[in-house]
């Protein structure tokens, strides 16, 4: 689970990318001027998260992030994943 206090100006974009990290939002409300934002995402899906984030929002938004739940890997991402170990796996041949 992550959730991000966000601006308002900015809400569209931190969406919007947490969507293309295959974030499932699950929430909204606001505090104190912020939006907050809580949403599912992989974490193999958040390496460089504060980076993005800052960059989106000027440094304006901070987020948290908490381990809730293991779930298999989606068809497409686990044939990328198979197809670079059978390449690593040649390669050590």
């Amino acid at each position: 689970m992550v959730e991000v206090m966000v601006p308002a100006d900015c809400m569209g974009d931190v969406m919007s990318d947490l969507q293309n990290r295959r974030g499932m939002i699950e929430g909204m409300n606001s505090e104190k001027g912020f939006q907050i934002l809580r949403a599912r995402v992989p974490l193999a899906e958040l390496y460089k998260y504060s980076t993005t984030l800052s960059s989106l929002t000027s440094g304006r938004a901070t987020f948290t992030q908490e381990f809730i739940e293991y779930q298999q890997v989606p068809a497409d991402v686990q044939d990328k994943l198979l197809k670079a170990y059978e390449a690593e796996q040649q390669e050590e041949d």
